[in-house]
Order: C-alpha cells, then structure tokens, then sequence
C-alpha cells in the first residue's frame, strides 16, 4: 500500500491556491482540468516533498474546484491536514500577516491550528525540538474552533 494524497474540495481557487501556496508555502505541482465533468483538480505537495527524486513516493495535496456553484459544509468533520514547519512563529506570523486567523497559537512553541478558505483545520508542527515560548504567542487566547 502507498499513500498517495488527500483530496479536499474547495469553492473558490484563486482563493484556495493563495492560502495553501503563497501563505502556507505549498508548491503546484500539477494541474488538470476536465471540461466534460467541469471541475479542476490542482495537485500541492511542501517544498521538501515536491523536491523528491521519486516523485509516486511525495504525499500530496488534490484541491478540487467544481466548476458549478456548490456549498461545501463540515469541514470540522474532515479532521485535520498536517504539516510539519521548519519555524513555527514565522509560519503563524506568515499565515496571521496575510489575514488568517491563528485558531489554536502556538503558545507551546510546538503546535498550531489554522483554517484553510473552505474551513478545513490545518495543524502546523515545529520540526525538532519545540522553540521557546514567545510572545505575542503565549499570550494569546484560542480563537473559534480548530
């Protein structure tokens, strides 16, 4: 068995794609569109995985845009993506600066807990060992669910 990606469906892709790519940091690495069943499927993987020499073996993002109009609910009832981060508080800070809200900061200086667009609840983990506490972090109180 390979694992090989998780697909989560999104309502709008420029939208999607600046949050996954320019916020978070994840790369395209492939793009189809399909015009008789009228949806396009985007394929992310994180800059480590896509820089793989094999790349079958690199797990993926698939962010699936309808073309028509649907709304997506329950997002909650996914669970969560996760990604590991090679410094957390710039990642929150990269993620905060670029109108995210910080669900679950990283007052630990290990853990945090984003939303995607669409709802979708995103773990960030500190690679290594966790940093130091660190203002404005410690300080700062859960925001809605994550």
């Amino acid at each position: 068995m390979q694992y090989l990606h998780t697909m989560v469906r999104v309502s709008d892709l420029e939208a999607s794609l600046h949050f996954y790519c320019e916020l978070l940091g994840l790369e395209e690495v492939r793009r189809k569109d399909n015009e008789k069943g009228r949806f396009t499927l985007v394929f992310l993987a994180a800059p480590a995985d896509s820089e793989r020499s094999v790349r079958l073996s690199a797990p993926e993002l698939e962010l699936t845009w309808n073309w028509d109009p649907e709304t997506y609910t329950g997002g909650r009832n996914f669970g969560h993506l996760a990604y590991r981060v090679a410094d957390i508080y710039a990642a929150c800070e990269r993620l905060q600066a670029g109108g995210v809200t910080i669900n679950r900061p990283p007052r630990d200086g290990h853990m945090a807990f984003v939303r995607s667009p669409d709802g979708i609840s995103i773990e960030l983990l500190q690679a290594g060992e966790a940093l130091a506490p660190r203002e404005p972090w410690v300080s700062m109180e859960n925001a809605g669910s994550w």
